[in-house]
């Protein structure tokens, strides 16, 4: 694990592989370990992986402060820089796609690319509040119940069901005593207040998003409005749950490394 400083932030943040740099930014809830260790092996092989943890999530530290998508954003950006391998691609998951977003559209010298998976750009979605006024109200009064529901939406059907009881049991406890509860507390704030419309529509550079089929988080109505919304984006819908990074690795892996490896030529919008 590596450090830097921004804004009052100790950012924890680490890095594997070599070749070209590309930024892998964890959504709500998630850290650089948990959102993408099944995925870093295969892409670095052949690039430089940033993994940056951004305020309430793994080792950062900060001064409590309510979250905003540019904090984070510089936060993020603040790892790549110390690496120092801009421009990179960017891959952002969920919560992570809206800074992503930000960071393609305000930061434009140090991104190569952008993928997008499971994303959202804005909380105006009457089920996204209600879902995470239910989040933030179990996480102050059943966090068992939280990890439950976590699963439950955060998975597809058919690999929920998959899981023998005994896994489930023990996944469920494993939230329950690692998560960072208040970390994710102050990340779903900032969910309900959610608002990269105006960045994603001044995006230029390739953009891929990921959609995913059976995502109860976050609809794939969200990620095919992202394609509408960014000029000359990709589309790919993939047969997951929203948690595509834990269900299929190997899937997700791959695509994003046939768009980065193909970025000159992804400037053709296709809807799947």
């Amino acid at each position: 694990m590596r450090f830097v400083e921004v804004e009052q932030s100790k950012v924890a943040f680490q890095v594997d592989g070599s070749g070209p740099g590309l930024m892998l930014v964890h959504g709500t809830g998630g850290n650089s370990e948990t959102n993408w260790a099944p995925l870093v092996a295969n892409i670095a092989e052949t690039r430089t992986v940033i993994r940056p943890n951004f305020s309430g999530s793994g080792e950062t530290v900060d001064d409590g402060r309510p979250l905003t998508v540019a904090l984070l954003a510089a936060q993020a950006v603040a790892a790549a820089e110390e690496v120092g391998t801009a421009p990179f691609d960017l891959v952002g998951f969920s919560l992570g796609s809206a800074i992503a977003i930000y960071i393609a559209a305000e930061y434009p010298d140090l991104v190569r690319s952008v993928t997008l998976i499971a994303g959202l750009a804005d909380s105006a979605d009457p089920r996204f509040r209600l879902e995470m006024e239910l989040w933030r109200d179990l996480i102050r009064t059943d966090r068992r119940s939280m990890a439950r529901l976590l699963l439950l939406a955060g998975f597809s059907p058919d690999f929920l069901s998959q899981m023998d009881p005994q896994t489930t049991i023990q996944t469920i406890e494993e939230i329950v005593a690692e998560n960072n509860w208040e970390g994710m507390a102050r990340q779903i704030e900032l969910n309900m207040t959610l608002d990269v419309r105006d960045q994603a529509r001044r995006i230029t550079k390739p953009a891929f998003i990921i959609g995913c089929t059976h995502d109860q988080m976050v609809p794939p109505a969200h990620a095919r409005g992202l394609v509408d919304m960014i000029p000359n984006a990709r589309y790919l819908e993939i047969d997951t749950g929203h948690l595509a990074t834990l269900e299929r690795p190997a899937e997700i892996a791959g695509a994003i490394l046939d768009f980065v490896d193909d970025v000159p030529g992804a400037l053709v919008k296709n809807h799947g």
